[in-house]
């Protein structure tokens, strides 16, 4: 069986931004995409581990790096594996190229967890995972909680509707992105620069019908964004560096 899957997506008027640079919330769309399909070949969709689990993929963790924007109209290959089972959680990695050059990377953490308990499965008792890891292309990234600011400058309200939702009846976690670019206003600090990598830190679910308070902060070219519920649980954690056009 294949380690690796690999598909191409061209990024459309529907993933750029205003600078005509695919936005980070379509770029993780992308990998999102790659990662179900890569687990529809192995036997582990969301539907299949439902059915013999009675567990959800959910991704804890993602991290994203460019060496150029994607624009619009830009052809993109992806390869994604999974690094292997241990514990209470799992690695993805993804490479991006652009006519066979490298031109991204990233890499996400994904758990199982029980659909009603919502408690933890043991990854490593999924079988399907089995000598079917990248083997000498797993990345040696560990992701870990990032530094936030002990301060933050603003603060924006979100309020989360049906469009914001998944199959898993949460919020999508490339919304997310959206949400802290929008709280950001990317659109004032973006000009003459791209995205050049990002990470995204899911610390509690979010559903249609709440509403977000979104702390943010801007460090030279490093910008961060905390989201809280209206009861103050921490929800997520946000960090992105720009960087100069090349």
């Amino acid at each position: 069986m294949s380690t690796v899957y690999e598909m191409d997506f061209r990024v459309d008027s529907r993933d750029v931004d205003l600078f005509g640079h695919c936005r980070p919330s379509a770029v993780l769309g992308v990998l999102q995409e790659a990662a179900t399909q890569a687990a529809l070949a192995l036997g582990v969709s969301g539907p299949e581990i439902k059915e013999k689990y009675n567990c959800l993929w959910m991704v804890t963790r993602n991290w994203v790096e460019l060496d150029a924007p994607l624009r619009w109209n830009d052809l993109i290959h992806v390869k994604t594996w999974h690094r292997g089972a241990s514990g209470a959680s799992s690695y993805r990695d993804f490479d991006l190229f652009q006519e066979d050059r490298p031109i991204g990377q990233g890499t996400s953490v994904w758990v199982m967890v029980d659909a009603q308990a919502r408690t933890l499965f043991r990854m490593r008792d999924l079988t399907e995972f089995r000598g079917t890891d990248g083997g000498t292309l797993s990345k040696s990234i560990k992701l870990r909680r990032p530094a936030m600011p002990e301060t933050f400058d603003g603060r924006a309200r979100r309020e989360l509707g049906y469009s914001d939702t998944d199959i898993n009846g949460h919020v999508n976690n490339a919304h997310y992105a959206d949400f802290a670019c929008d709280s950001l206003h990317l659109e004032r600090l973006g000009r003459g620069k791209f995205v050049r990598s990002f990470q995204i830190d899911y610390l509690s679910e979010c559903r249609a019908g709440e509403a977000l308070w979104v702390d943010t902060a801007v460090r030279g070219d490093a910008l961060f964004a905390q989201g809280r519920g209206e009861d103050g649980e921490e929800r997520f954690d946000f960090t992105l560096k720009l960087e100069d056009l090349p």
